[in-house]
């Protein structure tokens, strides 16, 4: 009776497995495209520090199939660091991306997706991030590590410039983007940029303020400690804020201002109705309909207004990829020292599902084969199939047979796909 039992757990499981297909669209498909994008601004909504990264190229894609429609896409994508800070609200679309000859840098991730109610939802990624030293030009500037102390020095002298033109505001150092040394002739002149953040100095040294409300901006500086040029562009406070942790900084206030603008209709409406069912005798019944009816309408506009700040919270938790945020740092300025560019997040799979795993395992998969095509041959599919083509001639020629007709296989699954940018 065991054995007859584990057979048929085993067949059940089996069956299940059996369930699970595996398409390969075209890298360059709209459905690869569309869960590209999606995988794009998820990641850029988790990067709490340092640039925002574009799309260049999908690597590779496969759709875990189920006949429930619980499918699963896992995608391979090739991200480039972009000039755009992701504190700036400028739409990424209007973002420049870095070219080689100012040291790019790349992210390469696997990014797992589900389509929940129509719309492609991230579940897990894993990314690497790496500069690119490719096409690197002699003379051109070179990047240094985000602690380096002559470049920090040259930073706080071009942000004391800056301070220096500003009579109202002070600004403190939030974070450093990047920094690079270029030699010349006459010495080495030094590039950063950074964030700058409204600071508190009423004591020494100034303290930078972690408030939603201050001001922010984004800094570039050329030349030396002694002499230099700073520019510092301030970002738009008009902006839904974020904290690192993906939270909505003022969902708070908002619902507070919400319960209180709540409790005050309720409060007022119930004084509106006591008073008036005091003053108007003649009317109780009309007095008591009003009042009813004004609570019962007070109470659904109260239950509205909650269910949708619950509803705003719980989407802004479950979705942190919300467009164009800003993020308030509240940790280290630079999380990312001793590095010479700012990372991705490395790793996010809460529940571990196998799909991120290595390449070596990854090699045991086996993906169904499309049906066979008579066309012509590509170069690579005349290489691949050089050999079985030969063995399939020479039987033709021994047996004195009918020409069999030469199946050439193409590859339906066109991977990777076109770079967009280098």
């Amino acid at each position: 009776m065991n054995a007859l039992g584990v057979t048929v757990v085993l067949g059940l499981l089996l069956g299940v497995w059996a369930q699970t297909n595996i398409e390969r669209p075209q890298c360059d498909s709209p459905e690869a495209e569309e869960a590209a994008l999606a995988a794009q601004d998820y990641l850029n909504a988790q990067h709490t520090h340092g640039y925002k990264y574009a799309l260049n190229r999908i690597e590779d894609i496969k759709v875990y199939t189920k006949p429930d429609g619980d499918n699963t896409y896992k995608l391979e994508i090739e991200l480039l660091e972009t000039d755009c800070h992701v504190l700036d609200p400028t739409p990424l679309a209007n973002c420049t991306v870095r070219p080689k000859r100012m040291t790019a840098v790349e992210g390469d991730c696997d990014v797992l997706l589900k389509r929940v109610g129509g719309v492609m939802t991230v579940t897990a990624f894993k990314c690497k991030t790496e500069e690119s030293t490719e096409d690197l030009c002699l003379g051109c500037a070179t990047l240094l590590p985000l602690n380096d102390t002559t470049a920090l020095d040259f930073v706080n002298a071009s942000l004391a410039t800056f301070n220096n033109m500003n009579e109202k505001v002070t600004y403190a150092v939030m974070e450093v983007g990047r920094m690079s040394l270029k030699v010349v002739s006459g010495g080495p002149i030094y590039l950063a940029e950074y964030v700058v953040v409204e600071a508190n100095c009423t004591d020494d040294p100034c303290v930078p303020l972690n408030d939603a409300m201050a001001a922010r901006g984004f800094c570039t500086a050329r030349g030396s400690s002694i002499d230099h040029l700073v520019d510092c562009k301030m970002f738009l406070t008009m902006m839904p804020i974020i904290d690192a942790n993906s939270t909505v900084a003022n969902a708070n206030s908002t619902v507070a201002d919400i319960k209180s603008t709540a409790a005050a209709d309720t409060n007022s409406t119930v004084a509106d109705i006591k008073s008036t069912a005091a003053a108007d005798t003649n009317s109780t019944a009309a007095a008591d309909t009003n009042s009813t009816a004004a609570a019962d309408t007070n109470s659904t506009v109260a239950d509205t207004n909650s269910t949708a700040a619950a509803d705003t919270n719980s989407t802004a938790a479950a979705s942190p990829a919300m467009p164009q945020m800003v993020h308030i740092h509240t940790g280290s300025l630079s999380p990312k020292l001793g590095l010479r560019y700012h990372k991705l997040t490395t790793l996010h799979d809460p529940e571990p599902s196998g799909f991120l795993s290595s390449e070596s395992a990854e090699s045991a998969e086996v993906v169904p084969v499309a049906p066979a095509v008579v066309a012509a041959a590509d170069p690579a599919a005349d290489a691949v199939d050089a050999a079985p083509a030969a063995d399939a001639g020479s039987d033709s020629d021994s047996s004195n047979s009918t020409e069999v007709p030469v199946i050439v296989k193409i590859d339906v699954p066109v991977c990777p796909g076109r770079k967009i940018f280098f």
